[in-house]
């Protein structure tokens, strides 16, 4: 007989493409998780995957299966989301969706924070890039997102945080001489660098850049904020950084942050979640931890 956890490690297997990552994702061994495959295949007599030297991809009866699967994942989700609607206030386990760009200086306050006024809860983090976290969240893998908004699918409510400011980071030494307040004019797009494809601070950054009127970029995709600004401390150019991680990133005194002329670019923070999934209590008592562990920030 098929079981839930043999769904769920085949569905984290389609989805890698790796048995090690797939491990990885649902925290078990390899030798585990391809030990449950192995048993799903004899159960339903015939292969659903081919093992490759790196790789995984599905057999054309894995390929079939895979929908009906993913379907019956969400219908239990949906089951445990309707028993935790019926608990206390943030007790349980909770799966939480942050992006990049807000994990690393949010997460160290919020989780301790939480564990604090919700002993009872079980938190389970996931961090990626917006595209990403929506189709997990539509999946049911996740119960809530913390991303930058707007949130565009009509399968989803969304609740505004707190707005984050932008700020420019140039390094101590920069020769060009940038007055501060800074305008969008003053910006020079060709050394202006960004966060690769898939990061909404990216799509945020050229939004401010094409304000300037200008539209050659340095050709560089970074894969986090800290190693923007290491770039820039060497004088490689400039960035965008929000406001939440200055703090964090530019401890040193190797960076130079000029914030802008009002009005000043931001992005808005807020949560994300299925119509049908998380509570709406959880959802505000999530939100209003967030805005407590955010210095009090306010939509």
């Amino acid at each position: 007989m098929l079981t839930l956890r043999q769904m769920r490690y085949f569905e984290a297997l389609a989805s890698t493409g790796h048995f090690g990552r797939a491990a990885e994702l649902v925290h078990v061994s390899q030798p585990a998780l391809s030990a449950q495959i192995a048993e799903m295949e004899k159960e339903l007599g015939m292969p659903l995957v081919e093992r490759r030297r790196g790789a995984t991809i599905l057999t054309r009866e894995g390929e079939d299966l895979l929908p009906q699967i993913r379907q019956i994942l969400a219908m239990t989700e949906e089951l445990h989301g309707r028993a935790r609607r019926r608990r206390g206030v943030l007790e349980g386990r909770i799966r939480i969706g942050i992006i990049p760009t807000v994990a690393p200086y949010l997460v160290p306050r919020l989780i301790p924070h939480l564990r604090e006024h919700h002993p009872a809860i079980e938190i389970e983090l996931k961090e990626a890039v917006t595209d990403r976290l929506i189709g997990e969240l539509l999946e049911g893998k996740v119960d809530v997102m913390v991303a930058a908004l707007p949130v565009d699918d009509e399968r989803l409510d969304t609740m505004a945080l707190f707005a984050d400011r932008f700020f420019m980071a140039v390094a101590s030494n920069d020769t060009d001489v940038l007055m501060s307040p800074l305008t969008e004019t003053e910006i020079d797009a060709d050394r202006l660098l960004l966060l690769e494809e898939g990061h909404c601070l990216r799509d945020q950054a050229l939004a401010v850049c094409t304000m300037a009127g200008k539209r050659s970029l340095v050709n560089f995709g970074a894969t986090s904020m800290a190693t923007l600004l290491q770039m820039v401390s060497h004088n490689m150019g400039m960035t965008l950084i929000p406001e939440m991680a200055i703090e964090t990133e530019t401890g040193r005194n190797d960076i130079r942050i000029i914030p802008f002329a009002a009005p000043q670019p931001a992005r808005q923070i807020g949560l994300a979640w299925r119509h049908r999934g998380a509570s709406r209590a959880d959802v505000e008592a999530l939100a209003e931890a967030i805005r407590t562990c955010s210095d009090g920030k306010s939509a």
